[in-house]
């Protein structure tokens, strides 16, 4: 298991006592959402996923995860946030009549978060087409449906679009946050005004206006202008062609201007090397680190997936220096019935 930070980001579980569905109010209409928001409804669909308790994400994300996913062709491919699915030996689809489907896994993008299941015979729902990420704006509104219907939706307004770095060695260019906060995000759909989607959610944030602002919950979407260039590739491979990022299975927060290991993954190249919760982190190969995207953005450029990296570290006011051998995510997590 991952030592330190292990806590779910899974967006799952029941609504809160009172919060049995959000609902989207449109003054003026017999429907509280609007036609080109109900006709998508049955597109998004439950998710749930089974994982061995052997397996490393088991006791970080849990061995049983649920979900929602956005059907997206007429094969009954489903688009979903990635750590739902991740090291998943079984995958159920809940239709909106409350149908199930057995699923399987066909990829997952470590980079973007996305992940894409199949069900195992196709399914008779419409699928939701992509919308322009890009031109979701500050304050620009849209809606987050999740699985339910019209009682799992909940009318939005983009608090920010900037940077986001994850402590867990990810990086995403113009994510969406929005405000306010939908209870169960984990692989729920944003959707704009015309029933486009326009992001798969991610995260539960509390500082969803941006740095240097009030505390306010919301949530992170990932873009789908992210999913547009690696899709044909995913669908037809599971993973992207590239050479795999050097990865070293490090939770890095900054804490007091400083970069601080704050949980490990066992059995992965930091831990193999001796690193160790709260060792701060100074600087790779040399170069001084200015923030968790400067330390990630150095780590890529370093070159792939087994490349050697010179850490200076500190621990208890004592600095020092170790070479660790990056390793390839993805290698590190099984799937299927491995």
């Amino acid at each position: 298991m991952a030592r330190g930070l292990n806590g779910s980001a899974n967006g799952t579980g029941h609504w809160p006592a009172g919060q049995e569905g959000v609902e989207a109010r449109i003054p003026g209409q017999s429907s509280n959402v609007p036609p080109a928001i109900a006709e998508v409804l049955p597109a998004v669909v439950g998710l749930k996923t089974t994982i061995p308790e052997d397996r490393r994400s088991a006791q970080t994300l849990g061995s049983e995860r649920e979900g929602h996913g956005i059907v997206i062709d007429d094969e009954g491919l489903v688009l979903t946030i990635g750590y739902l699915i991740m090291e998943a030996d079984t995958v159920t689809i809940t239709d909106i009549e409350g149908g199930e489907w057995p699923a399987h896994i066909v990829g997952y993008d470590y980079e973007s978060g996305f992940g894409l299941v199949r069900a195992d015979a196709p399914l008779a729902i419409k699928p939701m087409r992509f919308g322009d990420s890009d031109t979701l704006s500050l304050r620009g509104e849209a809606v987050v449906v999740g699985y339910g219907g019209e009682k799992a939706t909940l009318k939005v307004k983009v608090a920010s679009r900037r940077e986001f770095a994850g402590y867990w060695e990810y990086l995403l260019d113009n994510a969406i946050f929005t405000v306010p906060a939908y209870p169960l995000w984990g692989g729920s759909a944003l959707v704009g005004p015309d029933g486009a989607l326009l992001g798969v959610g991610s995260l539960l944030v509390q500082e969803a206006l941006g740095p240097g602002a009030p505390a306010f919950p919301g949530n992170m979407y990932v873009p789908i202008n992210r999913l547009k260039s690696i899709f044909a590739e995913l669908v037809a491979n599971g993973r992207l062609s590239t050479p795999p990022r050097p990865w070293l299975g490090v939770y890095t927060v900054e804490h007091m201007g400083q970069l601080v290991i704050g949980g490990i993954s066992d059995g992965g190249p930091a831990d193999r090397a001796g690193l160790q919760r709260g060792d701060v982190l100074h600087a790779l190969n040399d170069e001084v680190l200015d923030d968790v995207a400067d330390f990630y953005r150095k780590l890529w450029e370093s070159g792939p997936a087994g490349t050697t990296i010179r850490l200076r570290m500190e621990r208890d006011n004592d600095a020092f220096e170790v070479a660790v051998r990056s390793g390839d995510r993805g290698s590190y997590h099984k799937y299927g019935r491995d």
